[in-house]
């Protein structure tokens, strides 16, 4: 009978302190790594890790023409907007603070056809608001953000309304967010 032999796990000197400095440096960079302070998101919001808390005031609307809804849906979604891309929470008097108005609300006729008729209408929503970062104050900002939508003047407003404003309010709070928490 033949006799056979295996050798399993043998390694040369050289080979075992490769292994062992490999290990050394992960280590080394885990301990460095866990060491930092580092603040992240998915959203791409770079909040310093000091600021825990946010408050949000109730946004009236000062516009000439009021919509009942706007100031209430906008205030909401602000709110459900920091809710879902931070883990700040929410008090009175928070680490940074938004307060501010709805400035406008308002139509205006765009291209005109050969018949003296407008083909399109731009519906625009303004609004101001108030940054605090009470840690950072250069963070701190007071701007106007103002978005529309354009729709077919063979329509009502009544009749695209709801779609529109839900439509420049999502516009408005990604701009209102990016200002705030990713620095743009």
């Amino acid at each position: 009978m033949r006799r056979q032999t295996i050798i399993v796990g043998i390694r040369t000197k050289d080979q075992y302190w490769e292994r062992c400095i490999g290990l050394m440096l992960v280590f080394v960079l885990g301990f460095f790594i866990e060491g930092c302070k580092m603040s992240y998101s998915f959203s791409g919001a770079s909040i310093s890790p000091e600021v825990k808390s946010v408050s949000v005031k109730y946004f009236p609307n000062r516009a000439r023409i009021v919509n009942p809804a706007l100031s209430q849906e906008f205030t909401d979604a602000l709110m459900d907007k920091i809710k879902g891309q931070t883990n700040l929470f929410f008090i009175d008097d928070g680490d940074v603070s938004f307060e501010g108005e709805i400035t406008d609300y308002k139509t205006s006729y765009l291209a005109v056809t050969g018949d003296d008729r407008s083909a399109m209408t731009r519906f625009t929503i303004s609004i101001k608001v108030r940054f605090v970062n009470n840690i950072d104050e250069d963070q701190d900002f007071d701007q106007v953000f103002t978005r529309y939508k354009d729709y077919d003047s063979t329509k009502d407003l009544s009749e695209v309304e709801d779609v529109l404003v839900e439509a420049i309010i999502e516009d408005v709070i990604e701009d209102v967010f990016n200002r705030a928490f990713v620095n743009w």
